[in-house]
């Protein structure tokens, strides 16, 4: 597959990856940009910055900009137009509905998925649970809120906006108003700053956004040797466990206006997809969780149904015979890729599904009117 692409000498072998300016988004598209020279060390990859509507508007809460592709608007635009061949996103920015014409070529392997508590160094040593009373924690996330109000109670929230060196320094600042703040473990790490993480928080504390911790790549459709060039950074374990979190999403028709919580886990050995979905109120008062699973089974068994043996007398000889099993071979896994995925998205949606018949619904209309 990448033989085939570095021999092929009509096509362009200069690409610009398309960023925010950010350090972390910076940091993520420098991680994409050398993976890609590394296996394509004959192509050129160049980088283009640009801010996003949620760089720019930085005075008012996520939640109250009223614009879903706060992070992506203006980096597609660029894609659409051409000036970038491809985009580097945090995929939890990216919006499960991508504009006409364009498809998430790459999603990278996973991060630790899960948030972080980043204490004030006057609270060294306490946790969520042994702050004092109405002791304030950061964070501009409306699910991370509901849910550590329904943990603690004792606790006050209050948002805080900028890019994480912002956020920490905010944190830091001895007149500041903030406790803790909680950030994305994900981000930390690829800042090199996880070393200020005094507790990462388990799933019984806070369920993690879809997608968190992995890059999403965006490219155009109708851009065949740019599809083909990302293939290589396809991580399909986490691809398969993000597009079931984003189907999920997609069903109750979520964004960062609406608090969404899930965990995802993938069991190699019995062949099964688990998801933890959940919804909450503002107030974190009233939470409506289901979980389920699926076995990715019937996809192997589907594809070996479809495959028949060659014939011996069929076969072709040297190079030919070569070429052509490496082709099938590709066309087999990619196949049992996308059926695996079919599977993993309909869990999705049948987790958002109960959601809403288990409540969730009425959670949706009051946030929608609020």
């Amino acid at each position: 597959m990448v033989t085939s692409l570095q021999n092929t000498t009509s096509h362009k072998t200069t690409f610009t990856i398309g960023t925010r300016k950010s350090q972390l988004a910076l940091v993520q598209t420098y991680i994409v940009r050398d993976k890609l020279q590394a296996i394509y060390p004959h192509y050129e990859f160049n980088i283009e910055t640009m801010s996003t509507t949620g760089d720019k508007i930085l005075n008012q809460a996520l939640s109250k900009i009223g614009e879903k592709a706060l992070f992506t608007k203006e980096l597609e635009i660029a894609l659409e137009n051409g000036t970038v061949d491809f985009v580097v996103h945090s995929l939890k920015d990216l919006p499960t509905v991508l504009p006409p014409g364009m498809v998430l070529g790459a999603i990278t392997e996973r991060e630790n998925p899960n948030d972080a508590l980043v204490l004030n160094k006057k609270c060294e040593g306490l946790t969520l649970a042994t702050l004092p009373e109405g002791s304030v924690i950061g964070t501009s996330s409306l699910r991370r809120v509901a849910q550590l109000k329904r943990r603690y109670p004792h606790l006050s929230f209050k948002d805080v906006r900028g890019n994480l060196n912002t956020r920490l320094a905010k944190l830091d600042d001895e007149n500041g108003p903030y406790s803790g703040i909680i950030l994305a473990v994900a981000g930390l790490v690829r800042i090199g700053q996880e070393n200020r993480i005094s507790h990462i928080l388990t799933s019984s504390d806070s369920l993690h956004a879809v997608s968190q911790g992995a890059l999403g790549i965006e490219c155009r459709e109708n851009d065949p040797q740019v599809k083909e060039l990302l293939e290589a950074l396809n991580h399909n374990d986490t691809r398969l466990c993000c597009l079931c979190e984003r189907s999920l999403m997609r069903t109750l028709e979520g964004g960062c206006t609406v608090p969404i919580g899930v965990n995802t886990k993938l069991d190699q050995e019995k062949n099964t997809l688990w998801l933890h979905g959940l919804v909450a109120s503002l107030d974190g008062k009233t939470v409506i969780e289901y979980q389920d699973q699926v076995s990715l089974t019937p996809a192997e068994e589907e594809e070996e149904a479809e495959q028949a043996p060659a014939s011996a007398t069929d076969a072709t000889t040297g190079a030919v015979a070569a070429e052509n099993t490496t082709h099938d071979t590709n066309l087999s896994i990619r196949r049992l890729r996308d059926r695996r995925e079919k599977i993993a998205e309909q869990l999705g949606r049948h987790v958002a599904n109960t959601l809403i018949q288990n409540g969730a619904d009425k959670i949706l209309e009051e946030l929608a009117h609020h």
